[in-house]
């Protein structure tokens, strides 16, 4: 049977896939035949991921982005790839008077530079079949509404909404595509830490239209229908996944 949605035979890098969203991509995509090239900092809940995945022939490679010479390694070391999932981010909510500089470099170069410098460094190094998906993992902050404590958050997640337009329309004779997927609230586990109370929860979960926050696998299956070949024609595109919060 036709299944446009497949991704078997296509090699797919994920960052950020620790935990959380970039886990459950990693996951997803395995279950739709890729294989897999997961990175994140965190070697041991990497390779938790790792142990999640299904089929053969995965690559784990632990690497700070941030360390311009772990960056350049992790390329080198990649095949050529038909998907790069570009998920790895930070979440740091500061009103900004109380804001230090080493803040706003820490969001920014995680948040926009690290998926910019790497973009850059797979396309330098031919990483990239032809006809490859790239995906940016962004958010409704800075891009469809904005929150108090969230405006270095915001304006990381916009630059690289912006940085994808770009890149779509650069590589479109490649036929290469570019899009983001712009997620509201999503569980995970700093919501389960007990650092923002259940009350403070249960009110803000009210605010969306569906009555919830969204789950890691169903921005998972957005993923995968970009990096699918049903997605050939989208390219410079914003996929909203907020349970009608925008809307209002």
């Amino acid at each position: 049977m036709l299944n446009p949605f497949s991704l078997a035979g296509k090699a797919i890098l994920v960052t950020g896939a620790s935990s959380g969203i970039g886990r459950a991509i990693a996951v997803s995509c395995s279950q739709m035949g890729a294989t897999l090239i997961i990175t994140g900092r965190n070697e041991t809940r990497l390779s938790e991921t790792y142990s999640m995945l299904e089929g053969d022939n995965h690559q784990q490679i632990p690497a700070d982005l941030t360390n311009v010479t772990e960056l350049d390694t992790l390329v080198e070391r990649l095949p050529k790839l038909d998907g790069l999932v570009n998920n790895a981010g930070i979440a740091k909510p500061l009103v900004l008077q109380l804001t230090e500089t080493e803040d706003v470099n820490e969001v920014l170069q995680i948040n926009a530079l690290v998926p910019i410098h790497l973009t850059r460094l797979v396309l330098q190094k031919k990483k990239l079949n032809k006809g490859a998906s790239l995906v940016y993992i962004s958010s409704i902050n800075g891009n469809n509404c904005a929150y108090i404590g969230s405006s270095i958050y915001a304006a990381s997640k916009s630059a690289l909404t912006g940085f994808m337009k770009g890149v779509a329309l650069e590589l479109a004779p490649r036929g290469i595509r570019a899009n983001c997927i712009n997620p509201g609230m999503i569980e995970s586990d700093l919501l389960k830490s007990g650092s923002i109370g259940q009350e403070e929860l249960e009110k803000d979960r009210l605010k969306y239209p569906l009555k919830r926050y969204g789950k890691p696998e169903e921005v998972a299956y957005a993923a995968v229908y970009l990096l699918s070949d049903a997605t050939q024609w989208i390219t410079g595109s914003n996929l909203l996944i907020d349970g009608g919060y925008t809307l209002q």
